[in-house]
C-alpha cells in the first residue's frame, strides 16, 4: 500500500486522511479501471456542485424573462425554454464525453487536443470575453441598483451627493469587501455555501413574484397618477362583470420585439466554462455523476425561470418591462418587499462573480502560464487584476456594455454550442465512432444550431444599432 501511494505523489498531497488505507487503496484500484483524471483530486461533494453550477446559471437573466414571456406568449415560450434546457444539457454532455477520453478536465485543453493551440486560445479567449462580460453587467446592476435602494430605504427624496449613494463607491466597495475575498478561494468547492445562500436569494425573489401577483390590481395605475386613489380599483372586472381585455394572458404572441427574446432564452443556461472547473473538484468524480449534476441544476434553474417569467407576466401583462423589478417600483417606489427583493437580487448576483471569476482565472493560467503549479501570488493577482479592470470598466464607461452585447452574441453561441460540438467531434477517435455516425451528425447539426443563433443574435443587435432604439442592450 505504501508503495502505491508512494508511487502516485498527486494522491497522497489530496488523499483524504479519514478515509483507513485500505479502502483508500481499493478507491485508488476501481479509478484506475475508469478514466483515469490526471488533473485533480475532488473534494467537493454533490450538492454543492449543484448549487455551484446552479449559481453559475442563475444569472441577472431571470430579470428579463417576463418581458420575454410578454413577447412570445406562455405556450411558445415554455417550448422555447424546454428546447434550449434540452440542449444546453446536450451541449454539457458532449463537454464531458470529451473531457472522459481526454482525461483532462479544462476546456482550453479540450481545445488543445482538437486543434493545437489555436484551439487552446480559442477557448480561453471565448471564456475569458463570456465571463468579463458577465461579471461587468453583473457589477453594473450593483452600480446601478444599489444606491437606489439605499436612497429608498433612508427615503432619501433628493439625493445632495453624498458617497453612500454613489454607485461608484459603492461597486469598489462591494468588489473590495465581497467579491475578492470570495474569489481568492483556493477551489470552487469553498463557494458552494455562498452559491447556496445566492440561490436561496434568488428562491425568495420568486416567492415575492408569486405573492405580488395576487395583491397586485390588473389594470395597475401608475404610483404617479394615484396617490390619492389608493385601493379603489381593486376588483380586476369592469361593472359589466367582463375581465378587461388587457388581463387575458396570450398564450402565443408574436410581434416585433419577439425576435429579440429569442437570444436572451438561448443564453438563459449559459454555464459551460463552469462545468469543467466543477467537474474537475467533484469527490469520485465520472461522466454520469457529473451529467446528473448538470441536470438537477438545469431542471432546477428552469422551473424558477418558468415560474418566475409566469408570474411576473401575470402581474403586468403587456406592461412589463425589460427588468421585471423596475416595473413594481412603478406601482409603488417604496414597497418594502420589492426593496428587500432587490436587496436579495443585488446578493444573489454579487455572489455569482467569484464563481465566473474562476473559469476566467484558469483560462488566463491555461494561455499565458500553462505549465506552472498552482501559487498563490500569482492565483491573487490574476484575481485582483481582474476585478480592479472590470471595476475600471463599469465606473467609467458603462456604454461599453452595448459592446458586450456583441461579444455575448458571438462568444456565448461558441461556447455553448459550436466548442462542445466541434470539439466532440474532433477528440471522440474515428475507430470509436466515424464522421458519418449518428452522434457524430448530431453534434455537427448542433454546432450548425449554434452559428445560427449567432448570426440571428448579431443581426437583431445591428438592426437595432442602426434604429437607434436600444431595446437589445438593456436584456442583459
Amino acid at each position: 500500500k505504501k508503495l502505491y501511494l508512494s508511487i502516485s505523489p498527486h494522491r497522497t498531497e489530496n488523499a483524504e486522511a479519514n478515509l483507513p488505507e485500505s479502502q483508500e487503496f481499493l478507491s485508488g484500484m476501481e479509478e484506475k479501471k475508469t478514466t483515469h483524471f490526471t488533473d485533480f483530486e475532488g473534494k467537493t461533494s454533490f450538492g454543492m456542485s449543484v448549487f455551484n453550477l446552479g449559481n453559475a446559471i442563475m444569472g441577472s437573466g431571470i430579470l428579463g424573462l417576463a418581458y420575454a414571456m410578454a413577447n412570445t406568449g406562455v405556450v411558445l415560450f415554455l417550448v422555447l425554454l424546454t428546447v434550449v434546457a434540452v440542449l444546453s444539457s446536450y451541449s454539457i454532455h458532449l463537454l464531458l464525453k470529451s473531457s472522459g477520453i481526454v482525461g483532462i478536465r479544462a476546456y482550453e485543453q479540450l481545445g488543445y487536443r482538437a486543434f493545437g493551440t489555436p484551439g487552446k486560445m480559442a477557448a480561453g479567449i471565448a471564456i475569458t470575453l463570456q465571463n468579463i462580460g458577465a461579471m461587468s453587467s453583473y457589477l453594473y446592476i450593483v452600480k446601478y441598483e444599489f444606491p437606489l435602494v439605499i436612497q429608498a430605504f433612508l427615503r432619501v427624496d433628493n439625493p445632495a451627493g453624498e458617497w453612500y449613494l454613489n454607485g461608484n463607491y459603492l461597486v469598489i466597495i462591494v468588489s473590495i469587501s465581497v467579491i475578492l475575498p470570495l474569489a481568492l478561494m483556493k477551489q470552487l468547492g469553498y463557494l458552494g455555501y455562498t452559491s447556496g445562500f445566492s440561490l436561496s436569494c434568488m428562491v425568495f425573489f420568486l416567492i415575492s413574484v408569486i405573492y405580488k401577483k395576487f395583491n397586485t390590481p390588473c389594470p395597475f395605475t401608475d404610483f404617479a397618477f394615484n396617490s390619492t386613489t389608493i385601493g379603489l380599483n381593486v376588483s380586476a372586472m369592469d361593472p359589466g362583470g367582463e375581465p378587461d381585455p388587457a388581463c387575458i394572458p396570450k398564450m402565443a404572441n408574436l410581434n416585433s420585439q419577439t425576435a429579440y427574446t429569442i437570444p436572451i432564452l438561448a443564453f438563459a443556461f449559459v454555464c459551460h466554462p463552469e462545468v469543467l472547473p466543477i467537474y474537475t473538484e467533484l469527490r469520485n468524480p465520472n461522466k454520469k455523476k457529473m451529467q446528473h449534476v448538470a441536470n438537477i441544476s438545469i431542471a432546477v434553474m428552469y422551473g424558477m425561470y418558468f415560474l418566475a417569467a409566469l408570474f411576473g407576466y401575470l402581474t403586468f401583462y403587456g406592461e412589463v418591462e425589460a427588468e421585471l423589478l423596475h416595473t413594481y417600483s412603478r406601482i409603488d417606489p417604496y414597497d418594502t418587499l420589492i426593496l428587500c427583493v432587490r436587496v436579495a437580487v443585488l446578493t444573489a448576483v454579487t455572489l455569482t462573480v467569484p464563481i465566473v471569476l474562476f473559469p476566467v482565472r484558469r483560462a488566463i493560467q491555461q494561455m499565458m502560464f500553462p505549465n506552472k503549479t498552482f501559487n498563490w501570488p500569482r492565483h491573487i493577482a490574476i484575481a485582483a487584476v481582474l476585478l480592479t479592470f472590470i471595476n475600471l470598466l463599469v465606473i467609467f464607461a458603462p456604454n461599453i456594455l452595448g459592446i458586450f452585447g456583441i461579444i455575448g452574441a458571438t462568444s456565448a453561441p461558441c461556447l455553448i454550442f459550436i466548442f462542445p460540438a466541434v470539439f466532440y467531434i474532433r477528440i471522440v477517435p474515428k475507430e470509436e465512432e466515424p464522421m458519418r455516425s449518428f452522434p457524430k451528425i448530431l453534434a455537427a447539426c448542433f454546432a450548425g444550431i449554434g452559428f445560427l443563433f449567432m448570426i440571428m443574435s448579431l443581426s437583431f443587435i445591428i438592426i437595432d444599432w442602426t434604429s437607434g432604439n436600444s431595446k437589445a442592450s438593456s436584456g442583459h
